[in-house]
């Protein structure tokens, strides 16, 4: 199991991939571990990790129909991945004409352990710094920022202003100072590195239903960071040679070749349990 994929962030993958049932029929404990064990991750530490999220709030201990014992996802946590999926599986091309959002937070000094949980949180979205104070972003990302703000109870140090760069220095120029761009490059050429050769394996053989779940939930759980570490910026704005736009190519297609195919192998582990 690559060093990144976590099982915490395995379960939270698995959720959002296959965990959403629209009637929140909960997942059985059973499932989860025969589910997570195909990608590496054993027993107890399945457990571990549910138990982490369930103090967080992002899962809930339910009964299946069957009387077993399983989690479901709750409010919050299908708030989060439904945020999340406009990004991940989003196909719009950007536009400089979207503009931009700024944030400007203030934070009394006494409470400065929520100035550093701001930085962060504002970095995980995907916003750059213009200026000390000053988080920018492209304007589509407002309402999912609005959003995850408020869930942490920060709304109250932050303003929000919407509009448009007009200079001094070009944008183009000005882009390259609010986001470090080659190391986000990077993140893309790893993506590619780790999954293009797959996409060219599913191709070629399709494989079981295991296989593309396993790929697939792999792919997910590697590929859903790097929305949230790329702002995702017009191509005019861009390097040549960018790499975001093929990484983004490839996971879409990964997602067309074996979601639904995945789908088959976990609706099949839960029916034998």
């Amino acid at each position: 199991m690559a060093e990144q994929h976590t099982p915490r962030s395995l379960i939270v993958s698995l959720y959002g991939a296959y965990g959403r049932p629209s009637e929140g029929t909960p997942m059985p404990v059973a499932a989860l571990i025969r589910l997570l064990a195909t990608v590496g991750v054993d027993a107890p530490s399945v457990r571990s990790s549910v138990s982490r999220l369930k103090r967080r709030g992002l899962l809930l201990a339910r009964r299946t129909p069957d009387g077993s014992a399983g989690y479901a996802l709750s409010d919050d946590a299908r708030r989060l991945l439904e945020d999340g999926d406009r990004r991940i599986y989003a196909r719009t091309e950007p536009s400089l004409s979207d503009g931009w959002v700024l944030a400007v937070f203030s934070v009394p000094e006494q409470e400065r352990h929520k100035r550093h949980l701001l930085r962060s949180r504002l970095g995980r979205l995907g916003f750059g710094t213009a200026a000390p104070g000053v988080w920018i972003a492209p304007a589509r990302h407002y309402e999912e920022t609005r959003n995850a703000l408020e869930r942490l109870g920060l709304s109250s140090y932050v303003d929000f202003f919407r509009g448009d760069h007009l200079g001094y220095a070009a944008t183009a120029e000005a882009v390259a100072r609010w986001w470090d761009l080659p190391a986000i490059a990077r993140l893309h050429e790893e993506f590619l590195a780790g999954y293009e050769p797959v996409l060219a394996a599913r191709r070629k053989e399709p494989g079981t239903a295991e296989d593309a779940y396993r790929d697939y939930l792999l792919a997910l759980d590697s590929w859903r960071r790097l929305p949230y570490a790329d702002p995702v910026l017009p191509a005019g704005l861009l390097p040549e040679g960018w790499p975001g736009r093929r990484s983004a190519e490839v996971f879409a297609e990964l997602h067309a070749l074996l979601w639904e195919r995945g789908a088959e192998h976990v609706r099949t582990v839960e029916k034998d349990l």
